[in-house]
């Protein structure tokens, strides 16, 4: 008797590798379908000019987007990264063009200030949440002392890089990509990078093999506190001036962009590349989108709102599915 061979079957690692695949695909896919359709609604956007005129803030809100996604990849939350932007803005177009030295000196010492406050979240087991809320209040009183009323102007260096126009791709997408690629092989493909990764996916692990939580999450904060310090300076580059208030809506896009790009606020997992092309989504869908439907600006935060839920509750079907 002939033995009947069985059909084909989906094996369960196959399937999990599947769901991660469609996971990891879905900030990619939200961006393709904002461009879609704005290209739908105007399609003279679609072109060198259109993509340069609104992806203008784009560079900032990736930037501080992976300042945030720092701080979620050790299982913590920034709340004061939008004033932080705010101040540094406030810092760049007045000390940093007026006395430089004393402008690079201030930066470095607030990217200090970022590391104490991770330090002093681990050795005091504080949640980081209160702890950055409370430093909101103080990067705010700090940035209306420096700038009380809007002003100040960027220093020429900055302004010229920001306004540098490569030939046939725009200047933000080559930004967002050399930011996408440093920080993935940083974070991604290098051992101190698992390291910092493993520090909130598995920190228990990661003190019986003789490392220091301590130390990677000084230098968690110490990442976000730098990459803020670049958001700023690339804001004011692009506004050419500041306000004492020009980043306070830099948080919520900030968590935004990372948990549209793929991270969750629990165990350490974050995609670098997530978190821009999530940037770029939230940076797309704002004003350009809302603009070619004829949508009032005010309805801006309800519209990236309105994507982040889609976007989870499609991460929430693939897993359940995978389930």
């Amino acid at each position: 008797m002939t033995a009947i061979a069985p059909g084909p079957t989906t094996s369960p690692r196959s399937s999990a590798a599947r769901a991660r695949l469609l996971r990891s695909l879905l900030p990619a896919l939200s961006l393709a379908l904002v461009v879609i359709a704005i290209a739908w609604l105007n399609p003279r956007a679609i072109s060198y000019f259109g993509f340069s005129l609104m992806l203008n803030l784009a560079i900032p809100i990736a930037l501080a987007t992976i300042a945030q996604m720092f701080v979620i990849a050790g299982n913590e939350l920034d709340l004061s990264i939008g004033t932080f932007v705010g101040f540094v803005g406030c810092v760049t177009a007045t000390w940093l063009k007026d006395a430089p030295l004393l402008g690079v000196v201030i930066l470095l010492g607030a990217i200090g200030v970022y590391a104490l406050l991770g330090a002093l979240i681990h050795l005091r087991n504080l949640p980081s949440i209160v702890v950055t809320l409370g430093m909101s209040f103080v990067w705010q009183g700090l940035a209306i002392l420096v700038l009380p009323k809007p002003g100040g102007k960027a220093p020429d260096w900055l302004l010229s890089l920001m306004a540098f126009k490569p030939p046939f791709i725009p200047f933000p997408i080559i930004a967002a990509l050399a930011i996408a690629a440093v920080v993935h092989f940083g974070l991604m493909r290098t051992s101190y990078g698992v390291i910092l990764r493993g520090s909130g996916g598995n920190p228990a692990a990661l003190r019986r093999a003789g490392w220091s939580l301590l130390r990677t999450k000084i230098v968690l904060f110490a990442l976000t506190g730098l990459f803020g310090v670049l958001s700023g300076m690339a804001l004011i580059g692009i506004t050419t001036s500041a306000d004492a208030n020009i980043g306070n809506g830099y948080t919520l896009l900030a968590i935004a962009g990372v948990i549209l790009g793929g991270g969750e606020f629990v165990g350490g997992r974050v995609s670098p590349i997530g978190a821009v092309l999530g940037a770029l989504t939230l940076a797309l869908a704002a004003s350009p989108l809302l603009t070619f439907m004829h949508i009032p600006p005010d309805w801006q935060v309800a519209a990236n709102g309105a994507i982040l839920i889609i976007v989870l509750a499609a991460r929430v079907l693939i897993s359940r599915r995978d389930r």
